[in-house]
């Protein structure tokens, strides 16, 4: 997929509200520290002449890769909204390049705020949970 096509689509979701992992991100707060340290070292190797076809397409295929992993072993990429929230994120940083720390910054903050709105409320029962002693 080319650069403009992955510029076309990250635009589009963020202009229609589609899933861009708001919807059921499965990540944790420390979770979203490590993919807003990738973003950041994303944007610094931009900086540092990454192209933004071949990084986006090495993104794409590591993607491809996890798929073969089990969602419950995989970091950050457990199911298409996480992929998704970090696809257009590193498309951002080529489409709309600002320093690393900025980009850094607004994804750690949309990641938590996805996270927060998503955790059950206080003192709801565990959706899952094994048995004491497991």
């Amino acid at each position: 997929m080319r650069f403009r096509d992955l510029c076309a689509i990250g635009a589009f979701c963020a202009a229609t509200g589609l899933p861009t992992g708001a919807g059921a991100l499965t990540v944790t707060l420390e979770e979203c520290n490590e993919g807003a340290d990738f973003i950041r070292n994303a944007a610094f190797s931009r900086d540092n002449g990454a192209k933004a076809d071949e990084f986006l397409r090495r993104l794409e295929d590591d993607l491809v890769l996890i798929q073969a992993v089990p969602p419950a072993l995989r970091w950050f990429a457990r199911d298409e909204d996480d992929e998704a929230m970090l696809r257009v994120a590193a498309i951002s940083v080529f489409a709309e390049p600002r320093g690393p720390h900025d980009h850094h910054r607004e994804f750690l903050a949309g990641c938590r705020a996805t996270v927060s709105a998503a955790a059950p409320a206080p003192g709801a029962p565990p959706v899952a949970s094994l048995p004491p002693g497991r």
